[in-house]
């Protein structure tokens, strides 16, 4: 090797990544992994908290619901408050926000108490994700970001596996209250790493909030989800109450979108939804946030409920879907860039719908293996589903638009995922109370007795129903994924080499 390329060869101490990018890595990583937990650890508790309260499943939904809609709420406003107070006193202030709504959710002393206090805890969790990739893209520089986001997506890709598991574990050993107390002891390390470690960033005045679409937004979505859940217990859509709520929460919803295309700085840049590839890829983004956080809804439901198992082994089972995610997530993105996500995707969704079919099957007896490699499969669609639809949303754009685009395609995600667990829980509350007419059908009573067969086999018949649901959506979503984009054709630049550029190496 001549000394000319051994000049130009970079050293291997650059690949590493530098101490101050590990150290600010370890701080995301703390306060991700309490955000993304916490959209699935308290599904396990679900008929816990209805028995302790004393609600229906048409309430108890919002303890769910609620947290998803603040998390879509807040992200639009983590970028501006970046912009305007610096990344490292919003992210402190994020956890901060995070820990006082943990603190207050275990404390709650009624349902309506902890659905509002798990809003402020989701007002926290929504800006703890984007602010903390943003200071990480801005510590690693571009060069790093490849390597600096493998490791953030680590919470994202094993918060969804232990959720359950962790939840159905503190249930079923200590009180529920645990499963918020539980982030106390993370959040005070993670906030004293971020006052020691984050780097104080710049602050730029010039931008401007658009306060006029957050207060069309923040409540057109409550009502129009609000609406949608109240659909089961005020005898349907004919119901003025339901009429009023879906009403106006579309028309804030349509005031939203007409303000949006002309506000200076919009909180969702609708400009963007001009792309055909945009466009296909956040109807898929949406359905598939709904038939994910809408099962999760069901599930542990259905293994204790109806099956009466305890909390920590319903968690267990459902961990095969978080597993098979995992496991998909890699050979789907090598594959979505070998082929391209339309021919990639349409399988994934095809194979979520295939698995969550045997849900529709269920009985008083259905074997749990089967139900595992169901839940294994619909694991499978769901890696080959996810990651290369959001890769397929940011295709034609440019690096300006790429920042409005992760925040419009995470939005629409949780909208997706809470308007899934609403409409679910109605269908369920509906199925039940269709099979048990003038009986009592709270979560609690049911769960907290020993059903006989008889009793256990129709209120099967209500979850299997209501998995008819999240199938058709599942099925749905394979429609717009046979119009994502082809794989992308890369130029070819090896007749445009400088003369001399190969000696270099």
């Amino acid at each position: 090797m001549t000394s000319a390329s051994a000049e130009a060869a970079p050293p291997a101490s650059d690949n590493r990544l530098s101490p101050e990018v590990r150290r600010a890595g370890v701080v995301v990583v703390l306060g991700t992994i309490m955000a993304i937990l916490d959209t699935t650890i308290v599904a396990v508790a679900l008929p816990t908290l209805a028995k302790d309260f004393h609600v229906t499943v048409n309430t108890i939904q919002w303890v769910t619901t609620g947290y998803l809609l603040a998390l879509a709420v807040v992200i639009p406003l983590s970028g501006w408050a970046m912009h305007r107070f610096g990344g490292k006193p919003v992210y402190m202030t994020s956890l901060v926000l995070f820990l006082a709504g943990s603190v207050l959710c275990g404390l709650a002393w009624s349902a309506t108490a902890l659905i509002a206090f798990r809003v402020l805890q989701g007002f926290g969790g929504g800006m703890i994700m984007p602010v903390g990739q943003a200071i990480m893209a801005r510590t690693a520089g571009p060069d790093k970001m490849n390597r600096v986001m493998a490791v953030i997506g680590i919470p994202t890709l094993l918060g969804p596996i232990l959720g359950p598991v962790i939840g159905g574990a503190i249930v079923s050993n200590v009180s529920w209250r645990w499963i918020f107390f539980v982030n106390v002891p993370i959040g005070i390390v993670a906030l004293i790493l971020a006052m020691r470690f984050l780097e104080t960033t710049p602050r730029d005045r010039d931008h401007r909030f658009d306060l006029i679409g957050f207060l069309l937004l923040a409540p057109g979505l409550a009502l129009l989800v609000y609406g949608l859940s109240e659909v089961g217990s005020e005898g349907g859509f004919s119901s003025r109450g339901v009429q009023g709520s879906l009403a106006t929460g579309v028309l804030l919803c349509a005031g939203f979108v007409w303000r949006s295309f002309r506000a200076p700085e919009p909180l969702l840049d609708m400009h963007l939804f001009r792309r055909r590839s945009f466009s296909v890829a956040t109807i898929c983004i949406f359905l598939t946030g709904a038939t994910l956080y809408g099962t999760m809804f069901l599930l542990p439901l259905y293994y204790q409920v109806c099956r009466g198992e305890s909390p920590w082994l319903a968690g267990l089972l459902m961990a095969p879907q978080g597993i098979g995610a995992a496991l998909a997530m890699r050979p789907a993105a090598n594959l979505a860039d070998r082929f391209g996500p339309r021919r990639t995707v349409p399988w994934g969704m095809a194979l979520l719908a295939l698995g969550t079919l045997a849900y529709t099957q269920v009985s008083g007896t259905t074997s749990y293996v089967f139900l595992a490699l169901a839940l294994f499969v619909r694991g499978i669609g769901l890696g080959f589903g996810m990651m290369p639809v959001f890769a397929a949303s940011y295709r034609g754009l440019t690096h300006a638009e790429v920042p409005r685009a992760s925040t419009a395609t995470n939005i629409i995600r949780q909208v997706g995922g809470s308007i899934g667990v609403a409409v679910f829980a109605v269908v369920l509350s509906n199925q039940i109370t269709r099979r048990f007419p003038g009986q009592d059908t709270s979560l609690g009573t049911m769960a907290a007795h020993a059903l006989p067969p008889s009793v256990v086999n129709r209120l099967a018949e209500a979850f299997a129903t209501s998995f008819w649901w999240s199938f058709a959506v599942c099925a749905l979503a394979v429609l717009p994924a046979l119009f994502l984009p082809g794989r992308l054709e890369l130029p070819d630049v090896t007749n445009q080499v400088p003369v001399g550029a190969a000696t270099s190496d």
